[in-house]
């Protein structure tokens, strides 16, 4: 429940929130290393967030905490980093202790005297994160910390990633973190926190809190109030003083939603305060900010304390230390949209004048106050804009071009401030946002070149989700129209095609791309080129991509961030891991640097796949989860599923049944995958992989096998990813008494294939084919070709897989001797990797060949290790030191001994020098 403004007992009691007070009391514990160290509260507007939040602060005081506070405010949310210099204002009187690019970082976000750096360092996004987690954890080792978020859901997009990046880090610090929000919580903190959920008050708390107002309803008008608020504490707190007051609820009222009936109510009352106060209580509505002194200037010598007494006493707001808070977020809306326009102007134009020195706010409030065009605010807002840039604030930068767009009187000049809110829009990773604005440039140029650069990158954003079709449709017309017009513009929207055309699997799309790839003479963009001739022919033309890779990867810059984006997709496409690993740190790097969520979530889920296949299932699993938070935060539909479907996959190879099939069920939920082939087939592999470890055969089978079309020929369901699960399938096959059908699907897809597979593919079909094979001197000519090429050990699961089947297949021959080298290499590599069912196999097997099988150091610990802390026990054990680790994990060095003080007892080890050995044990 909210503060009610009055004072006493019963002011400050919490009637029905014994559980989650209790439950804040757990996070506080966590302060000293045991739970959760993060706590997102959620609840609907009114559940009483904030008065929980500000018990949690009273509760921490008391324990000797010191409590740092922000919240989050509609009118800062354009800002880049409002929130998070709110938090951190009273440490920042610490940054001359905090190493030097941390220093200059966090100096340049919040526009402090310049270092005279460089300042691409200091705006490096990388180096802000692990400053401030420096900061903290500095400030922690004094005395322990609570970071109390409040209105989570107005914060700052870059306020929000910095916070989401310290939640993760806060394991093994005397810190813990309480953030407060709306449904829906932003997608950062949506997942892989706790959460508490603030529901309705019981009917029986309900009456308890009506009983506690200062004139209670009785009779029917208490029936009423209880039912009209549904367990609401604001609610019932409003429509009680309505009652009280004689406003009751009229049949109107009863037809709104319940946030429009109390914003009304909050209007209604705001008549019967003197007009001074209502002119002070829009301008605090109007101003974004809790600064009292901001206020004052903005009032032009009015006493606004005095004019705001009026508004204390009846509730609306509060004063102290400098700061005046309204009681609730819809008060701030009743009071804004109560005003006229003209009111609302006049506040806005008195807070521009007392931003003077503070050219964004100002910006924003200039426009805010402008009814029509005007071009020297939209310059002003421009400036703000390009400001918000070169902080990497992307998404402010965005939103400072899209209303400097609507102000500016010259179209042309607006269509390209339109285009450049969208081309920033684009780097902050919101590809819906992206398609609202690009929609908009048509309407505002003739310009066909600009149009198309609208039209490409929506075209792009539309590629991002799941709408493969429309976003080819789009770009394939760009590519055609722009052809002779401007190459570079149709070369680069045919490269944004191809990734569409791969997604969608439907090979008509790649025929296309290539006739119209035909049309630009000039040969453009080897890595465009290279990137439409991968995703297209990856298989019937491998060794002409393979040839166009190694030209652009010679001609290819380190620093450019969309060779390295293109060409690593062009390297996994083909199975070049080590080049595809080494491309992608390198394209992680830059956009961390650049600041590119979106693109981000894009890498990651790449890099991810790549750390999955080589092994590193520990890293693999953790960037996929990051992968996935970015997406879905972003509106990356493609790549937020996929980051489900590969997490899902990596629990199936370890043997988690539940996990896998919760995470593929989270994946599937309200999503048509007809038209995005490659995620169909993700999908129905993992969820085969999953009831193999079930051991349930036949609905394995019957899975893989939706792969695969159920035509006469069979043939593969996406051209190129449904290949690469042939092996796969016909094991299945055996265990389901399918092997003919197996048999005919795997020739039905050689005859597609050619001969220019990769080694690893040759491996995969060399296995499948062992294992449907009709004669034994054929299926051992089979196994003995999947493992004659040793780069196949790029791919280590693979490998032990068809090490396995070999070993397997000579002991039911009887050659138990030749078998027992095979098995104990295969079981060696399922219990480095994880892969307990495959590994409970082979030691089976191998048994059974008459050998000894020893038992590992520490499996049941082992397993018990995170995937954070597989992560540092990996990079422990090849010697690097607490500093290296916390540099490549971005955690801080106290954090990484904490983590390794964990790890020792669950391995049952004692020193740094053991964990080799516990690892490959």
């Amino acid at each position: 429940m909210v503060n009610t403004g009055r004072t006493g007992p019963t002011a400050s009691a919490l009637f029905g929130r014994d559980s989650e007070l209790a439950r804040i009391g757990d996070l506080l514990d966590a302060v000293q290393g045991d739970g959760s160290p993060v706590l997102v509260l959620t609840g609907e507007p009114g559940a009483g967030k904030s008065a929980l939040v500000d018990r949690a602060a009273e509760q921490g005081t008391a324990r000797g905490m010191r409590i740092l506070r922000v919240r989050g405010s509609e009118g800062e949310a354009g800002l880049a980093l409002a929130g998070l210099h709110q938090l951190l204002r009273p440490l920042l009187a610490r940054l001359d202790d905090l190493p030097e690019r941390q220093r200059a970082a966090l100096r340049c976000a919040f526009a402090l005297d310049s270092e005279g750096g460089d300042d691409a360092a200091s705006a490096d996004p990388l180096h802000l994160c692990v400053g401030v987690v420096t900061l903290l954890t500095e400030a922690a080792a004094h005395r322990p910390l609570l970071l109390v978020v409040d209105d989570l859901q107005w914060l700052d997009l870059g306020s929000l990633d910095v916070l989401a990046f310290v939640a993760r880090r806060l394991d093994g610090e005397a810190a813990v973190m309480l953030l407060a929000s709306r449904e829906p919580v932003p997608a950062r903190f949506d997942r892989d926190f706790p959460h508490l959920v603030a529901g309705p008050l019981t009917r029986a708390d309900a009456g308890l809190l009506l009983g506690a107002q200062p004139v209670p309803p009785t009779g029917r008008a208490r029936s009423q109030v209880l039912q009209e608020a549904a367990g609401n504490p604001l609610a019932l707190i409003e429509l009680s003083r309505a009652v009280a007051k004689g406003t009751g609820l009229s049949g109107a009222a009863q037809t709104l939603p319940l946030t429009r009936r109390l914003e009304d109510l909050f209007a209604a009352e705001l008549p019967d305060l003197p007009k001074d106060t209502r002119t002070a209580l829009l301008l605090v509505a109007a101003a974004g900010t809790d600064r009292l002194a901001d206020i004052l200037r903005a009032a032009a010598g009015r006493d606004v304390i005095t004019d705001l007494l009026p508004a204390e006493s009846a509730g609306l707001v509060r004063m102290d230390a400098g700061q005046v808070q309204l009681r609730h977020p819809l008060v701030r809306s009743a009071v804004y949209q109560a005003a006229a326009f003209a009111e609302r102007r006049a506040a806005h134009l008195a807070l521009a004048e007392a931003f003077e020195a503070e050219p964004d706010r100002r910006a924003w409030h200039l426009a805010a106050a402008t009814a029509d065009q005007d071009a020297a605010v939209a310059d002003a807002l421009a400036a703000t804009a390009e400001r918000a840039r070169g902080r990497g604030g992307y998404a402010a930068a965005a939103a400072a071009l899209e209303r400097a767009a609507e102000l500016t009187p010259d179209p042309e000049l607006s269509s390209r401030r339109m285009l450049g809110a969208a081309t920033s829009a684009m780097h902050a990773g919101h590809p819906l946002w992206v398609g609202e604005l690009t929609a908009r440039v048509d309407g505002l140029t003739q310009d066909p070149v600009t149009r198309a650069e609208g039209k490409f990158l929506g075209g792009w954003a539309l590629g991002l989700t799941l709408r493969h079709r429309e976003a080819l449709e789009v770009l394939l017309s760009v590519g055609e129209s722009m052809a002779e017009v401007a190459p570079p513009l149709a070369l680069a929207a045919l490269c944004t095609a191809a990734t569409s055309a791969y997604n969608t699997g439907d090979p008509f799309y790649g025929d296309e791309l290539l006739r119209l790839a035909g049309l630009i003479e000039a040969e453009g963009d080897l890595a465009d080129r290279a990137w439409i001739e991968a995703a297209v022919r990856p298989l019937s033309h491998r060794r002409q991509a393979v040839e166009l890779f190694h030209r652009a990867l010679a001609a290819m810059s380190m620093d450019s961030l969309f060779d390295l984006t293109v060409l690593s997709g062009v390297a996994l496409v083909l199975d070049d891991t080590d080049q595809a690993l080494r491309l992608l740190r390198h394209t992680t790097d830059h956009l961390r640097r650049a600041g590119s969520a979106g693109s981000n979530a894009t890498i990651a889920r790449a890099l991810a796949t790549v750390q999955c296949a080589t092994g590193a299932w520990a890293a693999a699993l953790t960037g996929a989860e990051d992968a996935y938070w970015m997406a879905a935060e972003a509106g990356e539909d493609n790549v937020a599923i996929g980051s489900l479907v590969l997490q899902a996959i990596i629990g199936a190879y370890r043997g988690e049944y539940e996990a896998a099939c919760a995470r593929l069920q989270d994946a599937l939920c309200g999503v048509d995958l007809r038209n995005a082939r490659m995620l169909r087939v993700r999908y129905h592999y993992a969820l085969g992989m999953a009831k193999v470890v079930e051991g349930d055969h036949e609905g394995a089978y019957a899975e893989l096998r939706n792969m695969f079309t159920r035509d006469y020929r069979p043939a593969p369901v996406h051209y190129h990813a449904s290949v690469y699960y042939l092996a796969d399938l016909a094991a299945a096959a055996v265990r389901a008494g399918q092997a003919d059908d197996a048999r005919a699907v795997l020739e039905a897809t050689r005859h597609t294939l050619g001969s220019e597979q990769s080694p690893r593919l040759q491996a995969i079909v060399h296995r499948a084919a062992a294992l449907v094979s009709e004669t034994d001197e054929a299926a051992e000519q089979h196994f003995r070709a999947a493992l004659a090429d040793p780069v196949t050990g790029q791919w280590p699961f693979e490998q032990a897989l068809t090490q396995l089947d070999f070993g397997e297949w000579l002991r039911r021959r009887r050659r138990s001797a030749e078998a027992r080298g095979l098995l104990n290499a295969a079981l060696e590599a399922f219990r480095r990797l994880g892969a307990r069912p495959w590994a409970d196999r082979a030691a089976a097997e191998l048994r059974a060949a008459g050998a000894a099988v020893l038992q590992p150091v520490v499996p049941a610990q082992q397993a018990d290790l995170t995937p954070q802390e597989e992560q540092i026990a990996e990079l422990a054990a090849q010697g690097l030191t607490n500093r290296d680790i916390a540099s490549r994990l971005y955690l801080s060095p106290r954090t990484v001994g904490y983590h390794l003080h964990k790890i020792f007892p669950k391995l049952g080890i004692t020193s740094r020098a053991q964990l080799r050995d516990a690892l490959s044990g």
